[in-house]
């Protein structure tokens, strides 16, 4: 099905933006994976995260060049006031920022203001949205829970009831009150998700709120064809900036600061996105010269690098190498709900430490990922703050001492070498995969590992997106996945682990009071030292219950033709379209 979005252009006469942008300047980029629709509230999928961050605007963002990541004035004049050690955020909005020209404005210019704010992040707590991003938010703003709970008991969100912990005393200021301090609030509110949306918009357009995202950002879709193809066209609303970051005193930095300081931003007019999920068609589109940048597909690697560095022939195309080590940790995470190897119990849980012990990340990194990828030891990947170089996990790749120990428990082996239950019943671990080749050689590690330990498995081939809707809702057994961080604070892994997360982010469904409570504990702590022992606990208590796999943390390696200008690709921003130039070529 192809979705084209009927977008109503207001007249020059009554546009508010500046927005720079030239038509003819066309950056062609590819995903990995689909999309699921482009509502915040309704994804948490890492690729509709990409679009929407070219859409619609947080409050803050970061700084474009900044190493480590630096949070910067967005749609405020200036950073917020910080009040009461924390539980008061007081922003003060620009004035003249306008949403993109939509059927839903009737024709008028629509001003950003506190309130749509307040109403997209009340939006996120609606139990009717089921949102798998409520829990930056749940529990913390003074008087929310109150009104979630009388939404469920009248089926209904009041979304124009006062709420004390969010006032909007006039159009452009906004006022926060938690409960108590949240140390990482405001990079909370930085993550893309947070967004301002209308109010107008979303009632217009109702369940088709996922294919009509409106914001006041650099770009607006205009034509959306799911699994297949997005195209975004520059917001003639958006007011535009001059592009003046500060090189961190690399020879790379510098370059990127002499070809773009002083540029009116955005300068590309056209963004096309098209969704290859295979990595061989990625890779043939661009030397096709039908992608300006992408990342290096896996399997290819070893033809085009020569350790670090681009190989001869690459280089006289001067095609130009980004490497960096993601901020991003893949696992494979056992459903602790699951009626096959869930619970607590001692054989469930011996069971489930077997299957971890008989999966190989070194077979991983090396025949999977080519190289390109650093094992992970902790649910916390480097590059993000609370990751420990030290820390070394007690559930290592095994299969002698994992059969041992189904052996011990009473999984007893069949006449066809495959074990049974301690009670004699079949089993078959499911495994639900995504489609690609490096997928299909994860799935063969697996299985191979498994194989070694007598437990037989199957494995499912589905979308990424679809995968993700169903593990939100607990109804996969065994699934590879993975995150990359939405703010670069141990929370932001820990949190896919604490209980009350299972239906949003907790995707193994993982129920550990003791885990729970360690995770209280650390996020009621300033960041820093003060949290990294509980986060080595939390790791600890994930090895003992065993509902993780803990893989890798990817290496990726960007090419980019010699016609993108200004490209550095940020730890925590998704969408860097609004940053580049495209020169003649």
């Amino acid at each position: 099905m192809t979705i084209v979005l009927s977008i109503s252009f207001i007249s020059e006469k009554t546009s508010a933006g500046t927005n720079p942008a030239d038509p003819a300047k066309v950056v062609r980029v590819a995903f990995e994976a689909a999309d699921d629709g482009f509502d915040p509230v309704r994804t948490a999928n890492a690729y509709s995260n990409w679009v929407i961050n070219g859409i619609i605007e947080p409050l803050m963002t970061y700084d474009y060049m900044a190493r480590p990541a630096k949070l910067i004035p967005n749609t405020i004049e200036s950073m917020p006031e910080i009040l009461e050690q924390g539980k008061i955020y007081v922003f003060h909005l620009k004035k003249g920022i306008y949403f993109a020209p939509d059927a839903a404005f009737k024709g008028k210019p629509r001003e950003l203001s506190a309130q749509d704010y307040a109403y997209t992040l009340k939006r996120f707590l609606d139990p009717k949205n089921h949102s798998p991003s409520a829990n930056f938010l749940s529990g913390k703003i003074v008087g929310m829970d109150e009104l979630v709970a009388q939404a469920n008991a009248t089926g209904r969100f009041n979304y124009d009831a006062k709420v004390v912990g969010l006032q909007t005393p006039d159009p452009y200021t906004l006022r926060v009150i938690l409960k108590q301090a949240d140390y990482n609030f405001l990079s909370i509110l930085a993550y893309s998700a947070f967004g301002a949306v209308a109010r107008e918009v979303i009632e217009t357009y109702g369940g088709q709120t996922q294919s009509h995202p409106v914001g006041t950002g650099a770009y607006m879709l205009q034509k959306y064809m799911p699994h297949s193809k997005v195209i975004l066209v520059a917001n003639p609303n958006y007011r535009g900036y001059v592009w003046d970051f500060k090189s961190s005193g690399t020879s790379e930095d510098d370059q990127i600061v002499r070809d773009m300081k002083g540029k009116k931003m955005p300068q590309i007019g056209r963004v096309e996105i098209n969704i290859l999920e295979e990595e061989q068609s990625r890779w043939l589109a661009f030397l096709g010269k039908q992608l300006d940048f992408d990342k290096l597909p896996q399997t290819v690697a070893p033809t085009v690098l020569s350790g670090e560095k681009l190989k001869p022939d690459f280089i006289k195309q001067d095609i130009h190498l980004y490497r960096q080590v993601e901020p991003s940790l893949t696992y494979t995470f056992l459903n602790y709900k699951d009626p096959i190897i869930g619970g607590n119990s001692l054989e469930k849980i011996a069971l489930r430490r077997a299957i971890i012990m008989s999966y190989s990340v070194d077979q991983e990194v090396s025949k999977m990922r080519m190289g390109q990828a650093v094992k992970s030891e902790m649910i916390i990947p480097q590059g993000v703050e609370g990751f420990d170089p030290t820390y070394r996990s007690s559930v290592a790749y095994d299969p002698e001492l994992a059969n041992k120990l189904l052996d011990h428990f009473g999984y007893k082996r069949s006449t066809d070498g495959y074990r049974t239950l301690p009670d004699g019943k079949p089993l078959v671990l499911k495994f639900a995969v995504a489609s690609g080749t490096d997928k299909m050689i994860q799935s063969e590690i697996w299985k191979r590992g498994l194989d070694s330990i007598g437990i037989q498995s199957s494995f499912a081939v589905s979308n990424f997106a679809d995968n993700l809707k169903a593990a939100t809702l607990c109804q996969l057994m065994i699934s590879p996945s993975s995150w990359s961080a939405d703010f670069p604070e141990g929370e932001n892994f820990v949190q896919l682990l604490y209980g009350p997360n299972a239906h949003q982010s907790n995707h193994a469904c993982y129920a550990s009071a003791a885990f729970d409570a360690l995770y209280e504990k650390a996020i009621s702590l300033p960041t820093g030292s003060a949290r990294q022992p509980l986060y080595i606990q939390m790791n600890r208590q994930l090895e003992a219950d065993s509902v993780w796999s803990v893989g890798v943390s990817p290496v990726r390696n960007w090419l980019i033709r010699p016609w993108v200008k200004g490209f550095k690709k940020h730890p925590i921003l998704r969408a860097d379209w609004q940053y580049l130039d495209i020169v003649p070529h």
